[in-house]
This record gives C-alpha cells, structure tokens and sequence, in this order.
C-alpha cells in the first residue's frame, strides 16, 4: 500500500484507515489526529486539535504549533534544564522534528502505518508503529528505541476535547499508589497562567484533591474551573496485569479509555487545560481540553528532574528509564472507545472478557468491546 502526503488541520501528513477507524499523522512531530471512530452510525472524532492549527506561529516551538492528538515524547516534558550536555526541545525531537514514511501495509486484518526518526541531540532511532485492526474501535501504538544510552523520561502525549458543559465528562483510572499535584507552582498570575491546586500536595482520590486556598478539588469531572491549569501525577500500581484510563461522555454517547502495562509507563499525568493561559499561543483559548499522558517521567519537567533524585523516586517510582543500545525498548499502548448504553456512567472497573475487555460503571452498567490485550506485552 502507498501513502502520500496529505494536508489536514494546517499540517502535511499521511492518512491510514480500516472500516471502523480514519486516522491522521502528521509528518512534523508525529501527532495523531484526527482520529474518526465509527460507533454504529455515529461518528466520533475525540481528540483535541489546538485552536491556533492553521495560524503562522514564527518563535513558537514546532510541538505547540502543531499540537494535537496524541504524540510520542522522548524525552518527556518541557527539558529546560541541559542534562549532561544534551539540551532537548520541549517533549524530545520526537515531537518536533520530521518523522520519514516508512511503510503502510495490510497483513491478514490489520493496517499499519510505520514511519521511524533518527534523533540528533542523543543519538538513535525510534520507529513508530500504528495499527488498526478490523473490529476493533482502538488504534494500537507502538514506539520502538534503539541505539540509546542513558536514562530518559518517556510518555504518550493523547488530548480529549470536551464538550463545552460543565461536569460533562467523568474521569476514572485504574488503582493508583501515589496522587501528587506538580511540586512547584505551575502557572503563575505574574506570567498571565492560572492554577487552583496547591501545588505538591498528596493524594488518594481524583475526587478529593487539596486546593491552593484551602479546602479540596473534585477532579473526576470536566470541563470545570475555567480560567484555571491544573497538573497531577498519579502513580500506577505496577502490580497489576495493565493499568488504564478513561473518560465517559455520556451525553456523547461512549467512553474513551487508553491501556498501558505499568511496568513501562509508571505513571499517568493528568492535565486539565481550560483557559487559563493568557500568553501565546494559547491567549484564553485552548478550552475543555485533558491530557491523559501515560508516562515515565517527573512531571512534565523533563530530562534532568526526571534523571535525577526527586520526590517520586524517593518514594519509590521510577522517573526515567535506562537505556541501552544492547537492548531495544518497545513502549506500547492502546487507545480505544466504545459506544455506552444510558446510565453508564464512570468507569469502574476493566477486565479481560472473551478476547476483548468488558467495562463496568459504577451505576453496574457494562459493556464489553473487541481489543487485543496482548499488545502491551509485545
């Protein structure tokens, strides 16, 4: 199969699709969206696409310009600070520079687009892998490093658009060992950002998170606290089989959820994007937007926080992983939805069912939908 280059949402890039799933990558950064899922006679396209996609940035870093979907961050976060002499973009060359076709094929049910880079600040390749398989409502990613030494934070980098209704969505996770908010001040009045949380602050419920003034945030539901920024870090429980995320819309009619093995990608950050940047590019408009970033990394600070001794890691959660150029690293995971029946509310619970993955509400309500749990494992 052939891809060439198409242009969509202000950015060039390559189309792959089945029955079920369109999907977008663009060649700059390597971002994912859109993504059109076909649920029954309805089509959903879940990913946020920033608002600001077809305007000329000169000065804006390529990954805020382009910014969308779902992306793949090597190293992980805004990386600042140089680390050992490597002084990384924002997110890693992974989600700036071009990426080069490699190939689209179709083996027995499945669709998979490959396109690879080769990284200059530390040297290596990363081949990525997206696959659709007929049936499945899920886009399989894979991210492949090799020739790499050294520790790096990793993470994937997917962004949900809400509808624009209060509480509209509902957000649950699998069990986490640690809730942290970001440990210093994330967006500060002074630089025209906005934040509610109090900034480093444990704890063991999305619904009872500590507040900067006093008092706690329930951050299971979204959109909510317009004008604000919010960053949490939750810490999976490497125990279990795989770990996961999900956001119900049930106005909408289906839930978003992403899978991971928690052995790879330790940790989830959260990120409640509603309005309360006032500088550019954002300006107050990049609004009812979540990132449900599976990573392995210090917050989004980047290479050297994450390589070095820091909070997490005293407690036990590793923030970076070793690389070796012996020893290829496969960082895998899934993102999937499935259309809900009335009074399914927030996810509960998600267990392996028949060859797929059965979600259950906290209302009892359950669905069960095709998915290849395997994948994560490799």
């Amino acid at each position: 199969m052939k891809s060439s280059l198409q242009r969509q949402a202000g950015q060039s890039g390559w189309s792959f699709a089945n029955q079920g799933v369109k999907a977008f990558l663009t060649r700059t950064g390597g971002h994912l969206a859109p993504v059109v899922f076909q649920l029954g006679r309805k089509s959903v396209q879940p990913f946020a696409i920033a608002p600001w996609a077809e305007e000329p940035l000169p000065g804006t870093p390529t990954m805020l310009r382009v910014l969308r979907g779902d992306f793949f961050c090597a190293p992980f976060g805004g990386n600042a600070a140089p680390f050992r002499g490597e002084r990384h973009p924002p997110h890693g060359e992974t989600a700036n520079r071009d990426w080069t076709f490699q190939s689209l094929t179709r083996t027995g049910n499945a669709v998979c687009l490959h396109a690879s880079i080769r990284t200059h600040v530390r040297r290596g390749r990363v081949d990525k892998r997206l696959t659709l398989r007929d049936g499945h409502a899920a886009v399989y990613c894979e991210h492949v490093l090799t020739g790499f030494r050294g520790p790096m934070p990793v993470g994937t980098h997917p962004m949900l658009r809400f509808p624009d209704e209060v509480g509209a969505g509902n957000i649950s996770t699998s069990a986490f060992v640690r809730g942290q908010v970001v440990p210093e001040s994330w967006e500060e009045p002074a630089a025209k950002g906005y934040s509610c949380l109090r900034p480093g602050a444990l704890f063991t419920s999305l619904q009872r998170v500590p507040a900067r003034d006093g008092g706690t945030v329930d951050l299971s539901r979204f959109p909510a606290r317009r004008g604000y920024e919010e960053l949490v870090q939750l810490v999976s429980d490497p125990a279990q089989p795989f770990a996961w995320n999900a956001v119900t819309l049930p106005g909408e009619g289906y839930v978003f959820f992403t899978i991971k093995d928690p052995r790879v990608l330790r940790e989830t950050v959260l990120w409640f994007s509603n309005g309360g940047r006032h500088y550019p590019p954002w300006n107050g408009r990049h609004l009812n937007v979540l990132g449900v970033e599976d990573v392995t990394a210090y917050f989004h600070l980047g290479l050297a926080p994450s390589a070095k001794p820091n909070r997490l890691t005293r407690a036990g959660a590793p923030t970076a992983l070793t690389l070796s150029p012996r020893r290829p690293l496969r960082v895998a995971h899934i993102l999937a939805l499935a259309a809900i029946p009335q009074g399914f509310d927030a996810v509960h619970s998600i267990v392996p069912h028949r060859g797929g993955v059965r979600l259950t509400a906290r209302s009892g309500r359950a669905v069960t939908v095709p998915l290849d749990l395997g994948f994560i494992r490799g």
